[in-house]
């Protein structure tokens, strides 16, 4: 049995004369939908397979679908006699147009044994001179197969051998997704050998020595592996020492390698081919030159045999030298290496002479991470889930590496500057003034990376409502520096007249100790309030007191109430600025009552409703009441009329409770929660109970503003505790109250590896009416089947972008650099999820 590889990757070309078994080959060996036949397309545009007037057309939709599935990275095979050179040439196009391999499998079977074939075919009454002719083309073709651009060729040249061949599908070399790491992947190293012997011991590995006290290899001793990103050799006063170690490294298995533009080069000058000597490379063969031969020819097989990129741990990490677009992840062309080498330029130069290269990572929205080098940059940064990892040690600045999948940065100085750059070393992008907003930072699909989860991706349609919000409601976007996520309920309650119960979100949280604390039936309010008037400019670089905004960056009150508000607010933290040290607060608040801010919802939807209602159905009970007196047949409706005015009126008193006059300030309150942020530090890691004796202080202050949020401890492992939590829920939904917010009691915490929902709310029945409606109570079992799956998702990912923005604010990051994860949250609010879980 004879094996013929094909690549994981490809586009199979079968080639054959017309009898040649092609059809009944690739039956056998691929599935049909990877089969794209001739004769199948000419049937389709023409109600006729052996009509040859509708060849072109035919093979203009058999190119369409083969490049539809190649574009997906699907193995396709083209069954058709393709023994025309033009033919296949357009085969072999498509196979780069979408940088895969095209792969040649030849049926040269004898030419008598394809004529009796067709001989016995009623539909093929062509002659035996069409089979002569493929005959004579295919092997006029044969020896030039190679060079017309197909990666492999497989002849078959009689029966015998089509019958026992057998097809081994290869992963492609850059294909490593099931190597998961730990990975450091490390940066330029460009003949530094004393800083990479250095920076692998920062990692934790161990440098093994010959008996000349060479470095020759290097284990590390929990199994984690270097991958290096190219660009190992030349500049640098040591690359044989650097290659020495790199290739014990890379032997071994305790290392992986790519290609850089330098290896390239190196090898070639190596193997005699003519190169210009510079950038380094005089260098190299220098020092080379002072090595064994066969060192030297060690070093030359290694650097040509580097492969372009890496796609590693599940596709989740790719590895290029020069970075590589998500188009081009695992794919294998020239395009493909040649980007990974060079990047990509736009044909300009700079001042220096040297290319000026396109940004590609401002573009990227891949779901990998990137990690690259090439181009140096004085510190690493990321960008859209990429990283350059050069930061010009042979230049004289840093080696550094980034441990996967930890994500930490690691470096270690340059001993000297080993090679005056042409070019300063820059920043990897522009620098801006810390306060500058652009709107580039916001428009199109966005990647956010979070430090609680990972990767968070706003899509462009979202990002476009987003920045409608912004640019017409919201208030100036230099004041929003944090927006709090959306919060999930409890799983549904599956027994008894309530659809939300409070042991659903003490089992969430599984044996933690947990708050329970009231929720305030008013409107989310973020407040941001400064110490004196001089503090706003100088940190956020706007005048005004701070500001006063809903969940989606909307004021509350008008320009005179927010000040007296914030005024009152200052005043009473009078005693926080100096205990906090700080001159700024950011509070997470409730804002009461709740027609303070949905005065128009209230006055459009609610109370029309609750006005109908009480005004007909007592009405209609009275005339049905007086039917049923005189003997008519109303029971059911009677009854079922008196449990809609029963209902109603509940929904007209549920959302009345949450509302009363208010008079400027008067009749205005504030419950806070939550002490976000203040200069320097983020307060997510301190105990909810902390965060409640702070708004004690606030009330103690002012008690007249401030409304206490009372709140329960619960060990959701102790039986009684948990007993406690439910009777505790129960009393305050029978007082009419909206319910309570389950949060785990030392605030930020992972289950697991997962990170914890932030807190669940549990509402009550009556409440519960405002919103599923009056008659809900009656449809129980339907609006049982609600769907949170999405809502907790949101909720998730609002609140990674929330923990996000505020460490940033705290590391004073630019203010561009806050508002990203700030715009993430708005723009992901427009996503489609029932509006009343």
């Amino acid at each position: 049995m004879s094996e013929l590889a094909i690549p994981d990757m490809s586009l199979v070309v079968l080639i054959g004369a017309s009898g040649s078994g092609k059809s009944t080959f690739a039956r056998k060996h691929f599935a049909a939908s990877q089969v794209l036949s001739s004769d199948y397309f000419r049937g389709l545009v023409s109600d006729d397979e052996n009509d040859q007037g509708a060849s072109a057309d035919a093979f203009d939709a058999l190119h369409y679908v083969a490049g539809k599935r190649l574009a997906r990275g699907l193995v396709t095979v083209v069954d058709a006699t393709n023994v025309q050179q033009r033919v296949r040439a357009r085969l072999v196009e498509l196979a780069k147009a979408h940088d895969v391999l095209p792969v040649a499998v030849v049926l040269d079977l004898p030419e008598a044994e394809c004529v009796r074939r067709n001989a016995a075919r009623p539909d093929r009454d062509f002659g035996a001179h069409v089979v002569q002719r493929h005959v004579r083309e295919l092997r006029k073709s044969l020896k030039w197969l190679g060079k017309e651009g197909f990666r492999k060729v497989h002849v078959l040249r009689d029966q015998s051998e089509v019958d026992s061949a057998r097809f081994v599908q290869e992963p492609l070399r850059n294909d490593l997704r099931g190597e998961t790491g730990p990975f450091d992947v490390i940066g330029d190293v460009h003949g530094c050998r004393a800083e990479l012997e250095e920076l692998l011991g920062e990692l934790g590995y161990a440098v093994e020595r010959d008996p000349a006290g060479r470095a020759v290899g290097a284990a590390h001793p929990e199994g984690r592996r270097v991958v290096f990103v190219g660009d190992l050799v030349d500049r640098g006063p040591d690359t044989p020492g650097v290659l020495r170690l790199a290739m014990g490294m890379v032997e071994a298995g305790n290392a992986l390698a790519v290609c850089g533009n330098h290896e390239q080069k190196l090898a070639r000058a190596l193997r005699g081919r003519k190169v210009t000597v510079r950038h380094g490379l005089a260098e190299s063969l220098a020092q080379l030159g002072t090595e064994d031969p066969e060192f030297v020819k060690r070093a030359e097989v290694f650097c040509d045999s580097l492969v372009s990129h890496y796609l590693l741990d599940e596709g989740k990490l790719v590895v290029a030298h020069a970075g590589l677009p998500a188009q081009y992840h695992g794919r294998a062309s020239g395009r493909v290496r040649s980007f990974a080498l060079y990047g990509d330029t736009t044909g300009e130069t700079d001042e220096y002479g040297l290319p000026v290269r396109y940004p590609w990572a401002r573009d990227y929205r891949g779901s990998a991470v990137v990690l690259y080098g090439h181009t140096p940059t004085p510190e690493v940064e990321w960008i859209n889930s990429t990283m350059c990892l050069d930061t010009g040690c042979v230049f004289g600045g840093k080696l550094t590496a980034l441990r996967y999948p930890e994500r930490e940065v690691v470096s270690v100085a340059a001993h000297e500057v080993w090679y005056e750059p042409v070019r300063p070393l820059v920043p990897a992008v522009e620098e801006r003034e810390p306060t500058a907003l652009a709107l580039a930072d916001v428009i199109g699909r966005r990647v956010v990376e979070t430090a609680e989860l990972g990767m968070v991706t706003v899509r462009e349609e979202q990002t476009a409502a987003a920045l409608e919000v912004m640019s017409r409601f919201a208030v100036d976007p230099r004041w929003l520096v944090y927006l709090p996520p959306t919060m999930a309920p409890a799983d549904t309650h599956k027994e008894g007249p309530v659809l939300e119960h409070p042991r659903e979100a003490f089992a969430e949280f599984g044996g933690l100790p947990v708050v329970c604390e009231e929720k305030h039936m008013g409107s989310r309010a973020v407040v941001l309030v400064t110490r004196s008037p001089d503090v706003a400019p100088r940190r956020f670089a706007i005048e005004g007191d701070g500001a006063v905004y809903t969940r989606t960056g909307r004021t509350f009150l008008p320009a005179p109430l927010t000040s007296s508000l914030l005024t009152r607010v200052r005043a009473a933290a009078a005693g926080l600025w100096d205990e906090l040290e700080t001159d700024w607060l950011l509070l997470d608040a409730e804002l009461l009552p709740w027609n303070a801010k949905a005065g128009k919802l209230i006055n459009e939807q609610f109370a029309p409703t609750g006005a109908a209602a009480a005004a007909a159905l007592p009405a209609a009970v009275e005339l049905l009441s007086q039917a049923a007196d005189r003997g008519v047949d109303v029971a059911d409706l009677l009854t079922k009329t008196r449990t809609r005015e029963t209902n109603a009126l509940g929904f007209r008193d549920a959302y009345r409770r949450y509302c009363w006059p208010t008079s400027d300030l008067d009749g205005v309150r504030l419950a806070p929660f939550q002490v976000l942020a203040a200069e320097g530090r983020a307060f997510h890691d301190r105990p909810h109970v902390w965060h409640l004796a702070v708004a004690a202080k606030l009330r103690a202050a002012d008690p007249e503003l401030f409304t206490e949020t009372r709140y329960l401890e619960v060990d959701t492992a102790d039986p009684s505790s948990v007993a406690a939590g439910v009777r505790w829920w129960e009393d305050l939904t029978a007082a009419g109250g909206e319910g309570m917010v389950v949060k785990p009691a030392a605030n930020l915490v992972r289950m697991g590896r997962k990170l914890a929902l932030p807190g669940i709310k549990v509402r009550g029945r009556e409440y519960l009416r405002i919103i599923y409606g009056p008659d809900y109570t009656d449809h129980l079992d339907r609006f049982r089947d609600r769907k949170l799956g999405k809502k907790r998702s949101l909720a998730l990912r609002e609140y990674a972008l929330g923990l996000e923005a505020l460490e940033r604010l705290s590391r004073n990051e630019p203010l561009w650099r806050v508002h990203e994860c700030v715009f993430a949250v708005l723009a992901l609010e427009s996503e489609p999820v029932d509006p009343r879980l």
